[in-house]
């Protein structure tokens, strides 16, 4: 059985709503991760199913100041691994350069690219 349940934060609490079922159940949970086991619990109980049988998608209920917070701070990751790719392709282009066209040796490449020589060896070969 597949549930949607929605934690709001009370105090120390995460207060757990799930309305699939019937009337509703409500219970809580002292961590965020702890809520799918919690749910599953509840529903288990009030159902008498087994809970294994329950699939549950938790949702969070946060402030707006709060969710643009997260967005901002999910962006700023995808961006830091897109810099991070970027970097490492412009080290791996540089690498080739120096070493094929230029015809650096592996420790004067290194030391161009602040990078251990060890590192310019491994990117030539890959």
């Amino acid at each position: 059985m597949k549930v949607t349940a929605t934690a709001e934060r009370d105090g120390r609490w995460w207060v757990i709503t799930i309305p699939d079922v019937e009337g509703g159940i409500h219970t809580q949970a002292r961590r965020l991760d702890q809520v799918p086991a919690m749910a599953a619990d509840a529903v288990s109980s009030v159902l008498g199913i087994d809970p294994e049988s329950v699939e549950v998608t938790v949702r969070t209920a946060l402030s707006d100041d709060v969710e643009a917070l997260l967005a901002r701070t999910e962006q700023a990751r995808r961006d830091a691994a897109a810099a991070q790719e970027a970097a490492s392709e412009a080290i791996r282009d540089a690498v080739r350069v120096l070493r094929r066209d230029v015809h650096l040796t592996t420790r004067d490449a290194a030391d161009l690219l602040d990078i251990s020589y060890q590192r310019v060896a491994q990117l030539e070969r890959a």
